[in-house]
């Protein structure tokens, strides 16, 4: 694809994500927080986890918290139309890894828009079903790119057709799988080890094919998460905690953590031939 073509999909992506910003709006005016009533309510919200003010009172009780997570949905916008673009252009002979497996980058983008709608729906209703919802969006999104990783580091080994729809699928139905391997193991283990492993495929692709990968963009990854990290171990612990600020630590998690999971996206598909 072309700059060109590029400028149009982040420009197409803005226009979409204003619209999605403009009914959020919308919703948040129209109805109030009694929509969640009956709902069970998240651990989260009875230990108060995080500093953004609760107001109950209001359809999105955490404001900010829930109004970051487009940037998630502008990201996964973004990469469906990539995707989409590299389904057009497929059996190109000079289309790399990425680009001739587009399933793969659409799924990575539905998983950004499910993980925007997911964790904004837990941060309006700070319900446990939201909180469910918004985990295992997060759990898909890793997967997603840890599966792009070690598609990536099997270079030698050519998918048909029908193996790269059967990787699909079974992706997919291990995203659904983790509604209840979540519940088996701690998020605080799980979580890690998935980004962990994408790191080290990141690493040994890097070493694969030096010459046509960006170490700068499989630092970016590495860094933004750890800062991200950073931001919602302060947020938690409530230090520099403003509850009615427009800018709130767990926000800019949102906003760090996509940014870190497109430089890893962008490790492997904005590359050379391989």
């Amino acid at each position: 694809m072309t700059s060109k073509t590029y400028s149009k999909l982040l420009l197409r992506s803005f226009y979409v994500t204003v619209g999605m910003l403009a009914i959020w709006v919308g919703l948040d005016t129209v109805f109030n927080g009694s929509v969640w009533n009956g709902m069970v309510v998240s651990k989260s919200a009875l230990v108060v986890e995080y500093c953004e003010f609760n107001n109950v009172a209001r359809f999105f009780h955490q404001r900010m918290n829930t109004y970051s997570n487009l940037a998630y949905f502008f990201f996964g916008v973004l990469i469906v139309q990539i995707a989409y673009q590299d389904y057009k252009n497929e059996g190109i002979k000079h289309q790399n890894r990425l680009e001739a497996f587009p399933m793969l980058s659409a799924l990575m983008g539905i998983c950004f828009i499910y993980l925007g709608f997911g964790s904004a729906f837990f941060h309006a209703s700070l319900t446990y079903v939201g909180q469910r919802v918004d985990m295992n969006g997060t759990y898909g999104l890793t997967l997603v790119l840890v599966s792009i990783g070690l598609y990536h580091i099997l270079y030698k080994v050519r998918f048909t057709q029908p193996v790269k729809t059967i990787w699909a699928i079974s992706l997919v139905i291990l995203i659904v799988l983790f509604l209840k391997i979540a519940l088996l193991v701690p998020s605080s283990k799980l979580l890690p080890g998935l980004i962990l492993a994408l790191l080290i495929f990141i690493a040994i692709n890097y070493f694969q094919f030096r010459k046509e990968r960006s170490g700068l963009l499989g630092i970016a990854s590495l860094v933004l998460m750890v800062v991200a990290v950073r931001f919602r171990t302060l947020d938690v612990q409530k230090i520099g905690c403003d509850p009615h600020s427009l800018i709130q630590g767990h926000s800019i998690w949102h906003l760090l953590t996509a940014l870190s999971s497109v430089c890893s996206y962008s490790f492997f598909r904005f590359t050379g031939r391989t």
